[in-house]
């Protein structure tokens, strides 16, 4: 994962993917926001408890940063798609998904454990991001997040788009039951393969991003940067830079979200809707 350069907090991620410049994407961190405890400090989740004037001025400090409009959905942990322009303002939509092909307008999704997926084409000309749980990932019948995000983004072919997938919870920390587990293999006898037994009947260790992989994969998606089950992208092992819904809610009774964005730059600065 590569440092920010833009002036942006230090340890917040940009992706290291082969787009062109206009196309900017941003992973944050805990770093740069005014949240007190638990929810400290770059919380951008309006439905966690934090103070609700805290998290209007780190989504305002975003905006700035990104120099561009991020707008955030209502995600149910679903596979809804939802087409973001300007003239549909900045007012949430129920989705898990968003795409745009409209420079200025921030695709984001929100994030504490789940994984976020960026996805663009390599002609710069859309943008989408996804929030993959595993129940928007397993989707329905083998169709989830991922296989809508791609339909909406592709006109019949992925080989011109790259994915970028950013920090979640690691194969070695999500725990999950036999329900998790047949939701992937009923689909696809190759899922077996992210799961691995934890000595306790019925319980096994998921490995998320490993799933986004083969998903995107069996897609015909070749170009796949980001997360790859290391510690490093770990959002539960990594307290102090990352915020984690099943670590700190067990701990200080919540969790706040930190965002992953993907935008066409259009020049524009701060002239944002």
């Amino acid at each position: 994962m590569s440092a920010c350069t833009d002036g942006w907090p230090v340890d917040w991620l940009v992706p290291d993917w082969p787009v062109p410049p206009w196309v900017r994407a941003v992973c944050t961190t805990r770093s740069g926001g005014v949240s007190a405890a638990p929810w400290d400090g770059m919380n951008l989740g309006d439905h966690v408890g934090d103070d609700p004037a805290a998290v209007h001025a780190n989504r305002d400090r975003l905006a700035a940063y990104l120099q561009a409009q991020p707008v955030f959905l209502q995600q149910v942990h679903g596979h809804t798609v939802a087409s973001l322009g300007h003239a549909d303002g900045v007012a949430p939509r129920v989705a898990d998904a968003c795409i745009t092909r409209e420079p200025g307008i921030a695709c984001t999704v929100m994030v504490a454990d789940c994984l976020p997926v960026l996805l663009a084409n390599t002609e710069g000309a859309a943008v989408a991001a996804a929030h993959a749980g595993w129940r928007g990932l397993a989707g329905a019948g083998g169709h989830g997040v991922i296989e809508a995000s791609l339909a909406a983004l592709g006109d019949g072919s992925v080989k011109n788009l790259v994915a970028w997938l950013g920090p979640c919870i690691g194969p070695r920390a999500f725990e999950v039951g036999d329900e998790v587990r047949q939701a992937f293999v009923a689909t696809s006898a190759a899922a077996s393969a992210m799961f691995v037994a934890t000595g306790e009947p019925g319980k096994w260790w998921c490995n998320l991003s490993g799933l986004a992989r083969q998903r995107l994969q069996a897609l015909g998606l070749e170009r796949l940067y980001g997360n790859d089950g290391s510690d490093t992208w770990c959002t539960v092992r990594n307290p102090s830079r990352f915020f984690s819904h099943r670590r700190d809610t067990a701990v200080c009774g919540g969790s706040g979200r930190f965002a992953a964005c993907v935008w066409i730059d259009d020049g524009r600065g701060d002239k944002l809707l």
